[in-house]
């Protein structure tokens, strides 16, 4: 059986609607990130970065939230959840989840958690300041992805992709990020996503509500 290591509404909420998707047989593991669960003797054994997410596969302990959901992807092929048949579309896909984890995901890192960049008051302060900025650049780009009509981010098919992108489309509300509004494309992707039943057993299971 896997076994999937999250923290509600972190970014391991990705896999964990991915492997709902998927059908597979795994164990959910919730870690409390404020009460300091990550750098606990135990889990620190599984992932020594102590972030989430972390999947105990058969072969090992796979990080990093784009590698889990490719992996979770070719794992489960009869589920379709990368595009079929196309090594260079799953390229896009693999290309888009990088870039949400390099930079979207590192912007709100300077809105959560500015003190890993900066270490006075004020710097951090400028910091969480410009991510409103920052972010309507970056999530801009896939706004424009969208503007095409397609109902998924690699077009018609739904992908491991979707449910990654839809983590930062939840983001948006945290205060300080400057909402959705902006991103009406977007917006609408997160409320597809919302009907999914995948995503509605994650979020269940992780206590969160929708948005």
């Amino acid at each position: 059986m896997l076994k999937l290591f999250y923290a509600p509404g972190a970014c391991s909420l990705a896999p964990h609607i991915a492997l709902y998707e998927a059908g597979a047989d795994f164990e959910a593991v919730r870690l409390d990130l404020k009460a300091g669960d990550q750098r606990q003797p135990d889990y620190i054994a599984v992932n020594p970065k102590g972030r989430v997410p972390a999947l105990v596969t058969p072969r090992g302990t796979l990080t990093e939230a784009p590698v889990i959901l490719g992996w979770i992807a070719e794992q489960f092929p009869a589920q379709r959840l990368k595009p079929e048949g196309d090594d260079f579309a799953v390229s896009q896909m693999l290309s888009f989840n990088a870039y949400l984890a390099s930079t979207v995901h590192v912007s709100f890192g300077h809105l959560i958690r500015p003190e890993r960049y900066a270490d006075s008051e004020a710097a951090c302060a400028e910091i969480k300041a410009k991510t409103p900025a920052n972010l309507e650049l970056q999530l801009g780009l896939v706004e424009e992805t969208l503007a095409d009509g397609r109902p998924w981010a690699m077009g018609e098919q739904y992908t491991v992709a979707d449910a990654y992108l839809y983590v930062f489309a939840r983001w948006l509300e945290r205060p300080g990020a400057g909402g959705i509004a902006p991103f009406p494309r977007l917006k609408a992707h997160r409320g597809r996503m919302q009907q999914r039943p995948a995503v509605a057993a994650a979020l269940a299971a992780e206590d969160i509500l929708t948005v």
